[in-house]
């Protein structure tokens, strides 16, 4: 696993615990044992080589996995665009759906309710959109 700062060298590494405090993560990474060592990393990237990362079960996905993946409404079948990225705010997280017009990117809760087919072999994603998410977003 990597540590990567955006004007500092990639610093290979490896977790030696991590807990839960206050709503985040903490990480206790090996060779970094004191706070101010921990300190110069704040705001660094946690990166894991594909090749090793944990098996998700059945209808778990990596995000990562999902850019790039078509949106299809449900209803009338056609593209409403291209998943391009991601915003958590603690609960469902919202996918960036780019329709390759200009504005802002439709945002879709990542829900089993919404997201009805998850297809990651087709790179598509079918959703079955509330009346109205599509006016919020535009």
């Amino acid at each position: 696993m990597w540590l990567c700062g955006a004007r500092s060298e990639p610093r290979q590494t490896a977790i030696e615990w991590v807990r839960e405090h206050r709503g985040r993560l903490l990480f206790k990474f090996r060779g970094i044992d004191s706070i101010a060592a921990a300190e110069e990393l704040a705001g660094w990237e946690v990166r894991v080589p594909l090749s090793e990362r944990r098996e998700l079960p059945p209808g778990e996905y990596y995000q990562t996995d999902l850019v790039g993946c078509q949106v299809v409404d449900a209803s009338s079948g056609s593209t409403l665009g291209v998943v391009t990225g991601w915003q958590n705010y603690g609960a469902a997280p919202l996918m960036e759906v780019d329709a390759g017009a200009p504005g802002p990117p439709l945002l879709v809760p990542f829900a089993r309710s919404i997201c009805v087919e998850v297809d990651l072999a087709a790179r598509r994603i079918v959703v079955a959109l509330p009346e109205g998410l599509k006016e919020l977003s535009g």
